[in-house]
């Protein structure tokens, strides 16, 4: 062996843990402190409750799940109110004459064209300015936005 590369060996340092915990071990150091020992880690006690939160680990975690769960409420809510039976008429995307038509007939929300809807067709072709071709592009936006329409929608009557 070379002469003067090697560190000093100290076959009796002094071990100490957080918990108050000592012992002696060889070692390059004389004095070792450490934050965990076999008398107080959760492992080696039992204690699987405790856990040890070294940097913030956990906390991070439960802010990545906390994330989550918030993405998860939100995009429910978004998917709700899509297809809620509240949304006004005029965003369905018919043209004015159409939407006026059924506002003057008092179908001012989605719920109640929906509800005219299961009566028939010819319910809502008797409303005064509203013909087939609103109708037809009503029934196919509401279809696109989500909606299932009532069987009696599906119905052709000429």
């Amino acid at each position: 062996m070379k002469k003067g590369i090697h560190p000093t060996y100290y076959p009796d340092a002094k071990v100490v843990c957080s918990c108050g915990n000592t012992w002696t071990t060889g070692s390059t150091r004389k004095e070792i402190h450490t934050e965990v020992c076999s008398k107080c880690h959760p492992f080696f006690t039992g204690q699987q409750q405790r856990i040890i939160d070294i940097e913030g680990q956990v906390d991070r975690f439960y802010k990545k799940l906390q994330a989550r769960q918030d993405y998860v409420e939100e995009k429910k809510a978004k998917a709700a109110a899509r297809v809620s039976p509240e949304r006004s008429v005029k965003e369905i995307g018919l043209p004015a004459r159409a939407t006026e038509a059924l506002e003057k007939a008092g179908l001012t929300n989605v719920g109640q064209i929906l509800t005219k809807l299961a009566e028939g067709e010819a319910a809502l072709l008797g409303i005064e300015g509203f013909g087939r071709k609103s109708l037809i592009d009503m029934k196919k936006n509401l279809r696109q936005m989500g909606y299932t329409l009532p069987t009696a929608a599906e119905e052709i009557v000429v």
